[in-house]
Order: structure tokens, then C-alpha cells, then sequence
């Protein structure tokens, strides 16, 4: 039949929108034209198929090829459409069956031998045709998905001649393999290894169980970064659909999995777009690649200003949208902040052990760094005391981190029962109805408003944090001493 179709998925972010490859053999002047908005990837693909096909000893048409990739207004990227333009046009010309294909979708990169190679956001397309109900072809470096997907949803093939033999029904293909030896799944660093900090831990369990924004000051060397470091230990563990969602950033940046919670910790020199996401093609920032996880920002006031502000809009929505002429790209962004700041430039302002250099002025420069309205999104702001040496050497040790952990989890489950997320991620409506507070914590909170002069932001996020107070301790209701140590985390003040 000199007309084939053949369904592939493109990358969209970390969608994968489906690609219909419409392949046309008529005659005329032998040539190859592919046409739907192709990239110089995607065109050069012709001398790749072309090769491919006549190396698997398979005869390429003497014709006028016409590819089409539909939508033909959606941009396509990359080598991933080499394996279904080879199996359109073998289909073409009739030297694979008419309705073998019919189920499958096709992804990978073709070597001259007709070797197949992987491509990035594999997983995506996976995903996605299964929920098609097709099986997805993938090259054989693409596999290791089948602890991730039913093994079933993914077919793996070393090479195009694989790919024809098994549609011919000469050959099987391996189902999804389970690589779960190449995943990295070692042991997070452990709670058990910070000394003392008894009331930095009680935060840092706080916000593990909301998910909550966290800010720590305190001198150099008081165990910031260490405690920053121990959060993804102490987070509920991963379900499975919140693992897919890793596993897809990590599959579109084509990295090795890791079925962890990400903790990506950015210098401060980094640009606005290497922490939201940019480019050309757009990217994944780190935001987006803490995504379920941490993103840690040291030395919080060192970051260009500009930089900390475009937090603000994903802290509250959860995603980023990157917007370019001729495409929108999202991506996901639902990480924990937290960040570490010295109390001024020498980091020794209220230190009892070493005087301060800075002058005030030089202080409030340093501070006002950091905007009113970014600060007023993080609900945990706490001070990190040093410790003498003989406290850090008579501190009992404390808690591991899975004692922690099974706090946490039993705390979040709580939350997602009652409204189906974490406290932190409750809108005002939703405030109104599962934090309910009665007169005594209305009069605590009114009090506070007055002395602290809080925003309207800054009383719902105090209440949102004393509801997760409450949780942890398995009370059914806030009651004003869950207030008061909600209170107690808007210590940094600026």
C-alpha cells in the first residue's frame, strides 16, 4: 500500500502529545521530503533512515517518499521519530505486514547499522500510550521502565531489524524490563548524624509533615546545611504515582532514574532561568527538578534579587509555565524551599562567642536583600544557636531519621483523609473549613496580628502551620498552644 500510518509521541515538557506519521509512496523523481514542522534533527533523519533501512537488507523504495508528522503545527524535536519513519515507509512498500503496527507506537534513534538508540522523555510517551491502550516500542536503552509501568504497556528492541521480525510475528520482543539495579535508591542522608539542635529538628519535622517552607539563620558552622540535608529522609515516602512523576523530569533531562525525593541545592550565582526553567528548547529548572523533594538555597541573601523573585509565583502554584513563540511548555514544581542565611555579612551578628564586624546599616542592607512579599511565603522562619563544644559532645543521640519519618507519614496521611494535600497547599476556602478555630486561638491570632503586624498571607500560613502542629500531635482540633508554636516560627524578623 504506497499510503502507511504510524503513531509516535513527541516532547512536550514532560507531556508527550501523540505524532501521527503519515508515510506517502507515489512516483515521480526519486526524493524524501519530510514535512509537519520538523526541526533540523528531524530532517536530518532522512540519511539516518535511509541508511538504516538499506543496512537491515531491507530495500529502500525508489519513489517520491513524503513524510508527514501531524499535528503539523506542533514543532518536532530530536531523533525519536527515525524508528516510525523507517516503519511507515517499510509498511509503505509493503515489506511489512498492513495491520502489524495496528497497537503500537514507535520511539528511537536509528544508527546508519539500523542500530536503535535511546532518546530522552521516553517515559512520558510510555505513559501516555498506554493510556491509549497501545504498546509502546522503545529501544532497548530506553528500558529498565517495567518496575515503573505494567511490563506489558512497553516492548524493547535492539535494532530496526527486531522491530520488523517481531511484526512480522518471526520474533518476540522483551517486555518492560525491571533495571531497578541501575535506579539509585541509596540510603538518604541520616537525622541521627545532627548533634543537639533539639528545636532546629522539631522545625524541620514541622515542615517535613506540612510541607512547608522552611528558613534557617544562624551563624557559620551551626548545622544549616546539615539539617537542610536530612529532609528528604524524614518526608512520607514516595507513592507511586508521585515516583512517575520524578521518574519523568529525570526521563525528559534523559538522566539515570532516581526513585528518591530530589534535593538540589543551587549556587547563588544561578539565573533566574537555571532555577524556573528556560531556553531553546525550554528546560527544566531546579525547581523543577526538586520537584516532590528540596530545593535548598545557602546563602540566601547572595542571590541576586531579581532571582529570588521569580520563586514567588511557583511557590504558590506549584508549576511553571514557560511560554515561546511557537510552543508552551510545563512543568512541575511542587518542592519544598529552604534556605540558610547568616544574621549579617561576617555571620556573627548575636553570636556569644565572637563580636560582630557589621555595622547596622551594613546589616540592614544585607537583610533587605530578601523581599517582604518572599518572606512572607515561608512559614517556618527559625534561628540556629551555636553550641559549645562540650554540648555538642554531651548531646544524646537523637532520633534516626525513619523514627522521624513514620511521625511524619502518619501526620500526612492524616491530611490528605481530611483534605486530600498537605496543609500547606490549603487555599483560603479551604483554611475556613478544616482549620477551624474557636475563640481563645481567634483572640491568639488577633493579638499577633496587632503586635506582629502580619499580612492576611501571614495569619493563614500560621494557621496552616498550627494545623500541622496539631496533626503531629493527633489532636481533632487546633487549640492555642498549637498557635503559640506557630507563633514561635516567625522568629527571624526583618
Amino acid at each position: 500500500m504506497p499510503l502507511a500510518t504510524v503513531f509516535s509521541r513527541a516532547k512536550l515538557g514532560i507531556d508527550a502529545p501523540l505524532i501521527t506519521v503519515e508515510v506517502h509512496l507515489s512516483g515521480g523523481l526519486p526524493a524524501f521530503n519530510i514535512v509537519g514542522l520538523p526541526e533540523a534533527t528531524v530532517r536530518e533523519s532522512r540519511d539516518r533512515v535511509r541508511s538504516a533501512i538499506v543496512n537491515s537488507r531491507f530495500e529502500f523504495p525508489v519513489s517520491r517518499i513524503t513524510v508527514n508528522l501531524a499535528p503539523a503545527d506542533l514543532p518536532k524535536e530530536g531523533g525519536r521519530f527515525d524508528l516510525p519513519i523507517a516503519i511507515g515507509i517499510l509498511l509503505a512498500s509493503g515489506q511489512i505486514p498492513a495491520k502489524s503496527t495496528e497497537g503500537y507506537e514507535f520511539i528511537g534513534e536509528l544508527g546508519l547499522s539500523g542500530e536503535l538508540r535511546p532518546v530522552s522523555a521516553a517515559l512520558p510517551g510510555a505513559v501516555e500510550a498506554g493510556e491509549a491502550n497501545r504498546i509502546m516500542v522503545l529501544p532497548k536503552g530506553n528500558g529498565g521502565l517495567g518496575s515503573l509501568l505494567p511490563p506489558e504497556q512497553v516492548r524493547e528492541a535492539r535494532s530496526l531489524i527486531d522491530v520488523a521480525q517481531y511484526l512480522h510475528g518471526q520474533q518476540d520482543l522483551p517486555l518492560g524490563s525491571d533495571a531497578s539495579d541501575t535506579h539509585r535508591t541509596a540510603a538518604l542522608p541520616d537525622l541521627i548524624d545532627v548533634k543537639g539542635q533539639t528545636a532546629a529538628k522539631r522545625a524541620l519535622e514541622i515542615a517535613a509533615a506540612g510541607a512547608h517552607s522552611m528558613l534557617m539563620s544562624g551563624p557559620p558552622g551551626t548545622g544549616k546545611t546539615l539539617l537542610a540535608s536530612r529532609l528528604p529522609g524524614i518526608m512520607p515516602p514516595l507513592t507511586h504515582a508521585e515516583t512517575l512523576d520524578i521518574a519523568k523530569i529525570q526521563s525528559v533531562l534523559g538522566q539515570a532514574l532516581d526513585l528518591r525525593r530530589p534535593f538540589r541545592s543551587p549556587h547563588h550565582s544561578a539565573s533566574g532561568p537555571a532555577l524556573v526553567g528556560g531556553g531553546s528548547p525550554p528546560r527544566p529548572g531546579e525547581i523543577s527538578k526538586g520537584d516532590l523533594g528540596v530545593v535548598f538555597l545557602d546563602e540566601l541573601p547572595q542571590f541576586s534579587r531579581h532571582v529570588l523573585e521569580v520563586l514567588r509565583e511557583p511557590l504558590e502554584s506549584g508549576e511553571v509555565i514557560i511560554a515561546r513563540a511557537t510552543q508552551q511548555v510545563r512543568y512541575p514544581c511542587r518542592f519544598q524551599l529552604i534556605a540558610a542565611m547568616n544574621p549579617c555579612p561576617c555571620g556573627y551578628d548575636g553570636d556569644p562567642t565572637r563580636d560582630c564586624k557589621c555595622t547596622p546599616d551594613q546589616i540592614q542592607r544585607y537583610r533587605s536583600k530578601i523581599s517582604g512579599p518572599l518572606l512572607d511565603r515561608i512559614d517556618i522562619r527559625i534561628t540556629v544557636p551555636r553550641m559549645s563544644s562540650q554540648e555538642l559532645l554531651n548531646a544524646p543521640n537523637g532520633e534516626t531519621s525513619a523514627t522521624v519519618q513514620q511521625r511524619v507519614a502518619q501526620a500526612r496521611q492524616i491530611q490528605l483523609d481530611r483534605a486530600g494535600k498537605a496543609n500547606a497547599q490549603l487555599s483560603a476556602r479551604e483554611i475556613d473549613h478544616h482549620c477551624p478555630l474557636d475563640e481563645a486561638c481567634r483572640a491568639l491570632i488577633t493579638k499577633a496580628e496587632q503586635q506582629l503586624q502580619l499580612s492576611g498571607r501571614a495569619q493563614h500560613r500560621i494557621i496552616k502551620l498550627a494545623r500541622t502542629i496539631a496533626d503531629l500531635a493527633g489532636a481533632l482540633s487546633i487549640t492555642p498552644v498549637h498557635i503559640q508554636e506557630a507563633l514561635m516560627y516567625r522568629g527571624v524578623e526583618f
